[in-house]
């Protein structure tokens, strides 16, 4: 049997973009940012994406589901700074797996891209136990939101 792979069409992707502005407590001593903070950024994305799409993170607990992170990856391009503004565009991927998986775009005040990235998130139910379909209130989140 083969498995269906993940669907990413960039023109129907549901993404989010929201500005950032480095914070001095993000950075090293010669003023760029720790590498540790562009996971922190994925998550103001991933947060900002939930609240404007309708799959906060309340949303998916009130459901009576967490999704913890089991895979994160971070290319780092070029160097944020103290005070940068910058752009982080938020995407999430199609896929038929019971996970989230959402793909990161950082870009600099010269609309360059500094980082990229990805999270893959899985549903636990209230026992802690992996969820192997997709929950009801995903599936049904998916069709409000044109992806089933």
């Amino acid at each position: 049997m083969k498995r269906k792979k993940e669907q990413f069409n960039e023109a129907t992707a549901l993404t989010i973009t929201q500005e950032i502005r480095v914070r001095f407590n993000e950075t090293d001593p010669l003023g760029i940012v720790w590498h540790g903070y562009y996971i922190t950024y994925f998550e103001d994305g991933r947060e900002a994406f939930g609240r404007h799409h309708g799959i906060s993170y309340l949303d998916v607990f009130d459901s009576g589901y967490t999704t913890p992170i089991v895979k994160s990856t971070c290319e780092h391009k070029l160097s944020l700074r103290y005070g940068d503004v910058f752009r982080i565009e938020t995407t999430i991927v199609d896929t038929p797996a019971a996970k989230m998986i959402y793909r990161f775009k950082i870009f600099d005040a010269n609309n360059e891209i500094a980082c990229t990235g990805e999270t893959v998130q899985v549903f636990l139910d209230k026992k802690g136990e992996l969820m192997l379909t997709n929950p009801p209130f995903y599936e049904e989140w998916k069709r409000k939101v044109g992806l089933l």
